[in-house]
């Protein structure tokens, strides 16, 4: 299971991304690898990518790709990120 957690610049918010997810994944026991990435280089990754987790604003400027996108709202609260990363997997 390859996961992306895009931001805007790949740097901060995608990060806090990828350690939240990586926390759930554990937690739910599915195994993936997270990834980040920036917008630009986005939609290249989204081709080899199972899930992409993002902001709602940065999911509209994605457009459609291949994974399934999983918005989130609120980056550091993670029961959010268990409770949309096991809906993902259900």
């Amino acid at each position: 299971m390859k996961i992306l957690a895009v931001c805007g610049m790949g740097l901060g918010t995608s990060l806090i991304l990828r350690m939240n997810a990586e926390k759930a994944l554990k937690q739910l026991g599915i195994e993936g690898d997270v990834e980040v990435s920036d917008m630009g280089s986005a939609r290249a990754l989204a081709a080899t990518a199972d899930l992409i987790l993002t902001s709602q604003e940065l999911a509209e400027q994605l457009g459609p790709v291949k994974p399934r996108v999983v918005t989130i709202s609120n980056f550091i609260d993670f029961n959010e990120m268990v409770t949309k990363l096991k809906a993902a997997f259900a």
